[in-house]
């Protein structure tokens, strides 16, 4: 079989050779010209960031692929599914806001944004698969009914994938309010209660009343409540609040990718990484920490399986940034050739997402890495 092709560009520049033209000529020598965009509807699937967060993609990231594929007759649109965990992008309305907030408004990027789950995150198709784990995949409508889809994927850390790139934003982020419930399921965490301080950050952001601080000032969880969304882990800054993953880790990663297959299931899609501002949490929460190595690049693919395989590859071999989380948790600051994604988050296990993917058959983790 051979090897996926995942084209790369570093984030050199020149006079008259910005970003965004390096972009375009990435996406242009990837071989998107090859798919017939004339009239057709294509979902941008981006991830808008929670305001505050500064991580997240630029939206001239998006304006550039939104002028390339009008220039192409496309008609694109900017989406993303609301979230299952309280925040600015929540509901609909709300996510616009803040959507347009971080400049993911028509005014800078000439395209309209489009929340593909509806008003309340209960609008969506369901896509059979007959998976391992997913029969059928709860996919916001309007991603669904789109006739191509392009991911743009801000690669950096994520407290409950070990990553997040491409596999990661087609499927926890197309899923419909209903469909991240069922991708969260059996990964509920713990609390180790000799780090907890009762500080109640936990307990301001549970959008489902799930966790609380006792009289014993120490944070308990109802699990008759919890879904497992993660967002006590992320928000808790002393490490008491911990996914104790063990054979749910597995799961949930394999969940993803199986909603990834239903999010792109028979219609041409193409995807792009954005290897820079690798933040070692996902840009749900509105803070954003010091990144894990210095910015590395772009690439893109028609197979995001290998991109996201190439692209954690590109931050194993590269050094860790003095500072950052990583290097603060390890006494040996030298992290070239080592899993950065691991040292960030012990509990996850990011390969049984790439290699359930492969056997789904949503692509390979074999590739050729070709730099322009």
């Amino acid at each position: 079989m051979p090897k996926s092709k995942v084209y790369f560009t570093d984030l050199r520049t020149r006079p008259s050779v910005n970003l965004l033209k390096k972009l375009e000529t990435l996406i242009i020598k990837t071989g998107i010209d090859s798919i017939d965009f004339k009239r057709k509807l294509v979902a941008l699937k981006i991830h808008f960031g929670e305001p505050g967060n500064l991580a997240y993609l630029r939206p001239n990231y998006a304006a550039r692929i939104v002028r390339y594929l009008k220039s192409k007759e496309a008609v694109p649109f900017l989406t993303d599914c609301n979230t299952l965990y309280w925040g600015r992008r929540s509901n609909a309305p709300s996510h616009l806001e803040a959507a347009f907030e971080n400049g993911f408004n028509p005014i800078a990027t000439d395209c309209p944004v489009v929340i593909a789950d509806g008003i309340k995150g209960t609008e969506y198709r369901e896509i059979r698969v007959n998976l391992e784990l997913c029969k059928s995949a709860k996919i916001g409508a309007a991603i669904a009914d789109a006739d191509i889809i392009i991911s743009l994927n801000h690669f950096k850390g994520h407290e409950l994938t070990g990553f997040g790139g491409a596999l990661k934003n087609l499927g926890m982020g197309c899923a419909s309010v209903g469909g991240k419930l069922f991708l969260h399921s059996g990964s509920s965490p713990r609390i180790f209660e000799k780090n907890c301080t009762g500080c109640r950050i936990c307990e301001k952001y549970c959008a489902h009343e799930a966790i609380a601080v006792g009289k014993d000032k120490i944070a308990h969880i109802n699990y008759e409540k919890c879904t497992g969304c993660g967002q006590c882990v992320a928000v808790c800054q002393y490490d008491a609040s911990r996914v104790v993953w063990q054979n749910s880790s597995e799961n949930a990663c394999k969940k993803i990718s199986e909603y990834a297959f239903a999010a792109v299931k028979d219609k041409p899609s193409f995807h792009i990484n954005f290897i820079m501002n690798v933040s070692p949490d996902c840009d749900c929460w509105d803070t954003n920490d010091y990144p894990l190595v210095p910015d590395i690049g772009m690439a893109a693919s028609f197979d995001p399986v290998a991109l996201d395989q190439a692209s954690a590859d590109k931050v194993i071999s590269a050094p860790a940034l003095t500072g950052s989380r990583i290097c603060n948790n390890h006494d040996n600051g030298d992290m070239s050739g080592k899993d950065k994604f691991k040292h960030a988050h012990p509990d996850t296990w990011w390969q049984s997402g790439i290699e359930h993917a492969v056997r789904i058959g949503l692509g390979s983790r074999d590739y050729e890495l070709i730099t322009i």
